[in-house]
C-alpha cells in the first residue's frame, strides 16, 4: 500500500539525501495499518516536490522518550552536533495525542 504525508522543507532535502532514515510520526488511524514493504510519498509542503520512499520496518512506542532511546539521532533528521531532544516532537503531536495513539519511527530507503 502507498501512503502519502507531507513534509516541510529540511526533513525532506534530508530524505531525498538519504541522511535522514527514520520518520517519527504519531501512530494515529492515518497510520496504524503502516508496514514493512508499504510506500509512502512524502510532498514537500514548500515545493510540492514528491519523493518515494519504501519501508524497511516500523518501530512503534509508547511516546518520543522512548523512541528516542532507540534510534541514531542523524537517522532521526538531527545532525552530528545536536542534541536530540523528545519534547522537539510536542510541536507536531499534543501530548494527549501521544498518550492516545503512542508514536512510530518508520524505517525508509529512496526507491
Amino acid at each position: 500500500m502507498n501512503y502519502e504525508m507531507n513534509l516541510h522543507d529540511a526533513p525532506f532535502n534530508l530524505i531525498k539525501n538519504k541522511t535522514k532514515t527514520i520518520e517519527l510520526r504519531l501512530n494515529d488511524e492515518r497510520r496504524k495499518d503502516l508496514k514493512k514493504g508499504d510506500t509512502i510519498t512524502f510532498t514537500n509542503r514548500s515545493t510540492l516536490e514528491t519523493l518515494k520512499v519504501k519501508v524497511l520496518n516500523v518501530y512503534k512506542y509508547d511516546n518520543f522518550t522512548e523512541l528516542y532511546k532507540h534510534h541514531d539521532k542523524v537517522s532521526m533528521g538531527y545532525s552530528i552536533n545536536d542534541i536530540p531532544n523528545p519534547h522537539d516532537m510536542d510541536i507536531y503531536y499534543t501530548k494527549e495525542q501521544q498518550a492516545l495513539y503512542g508514536v512510530i519511527a518508520i524505517e525508509i530507503e529512496v526507491i
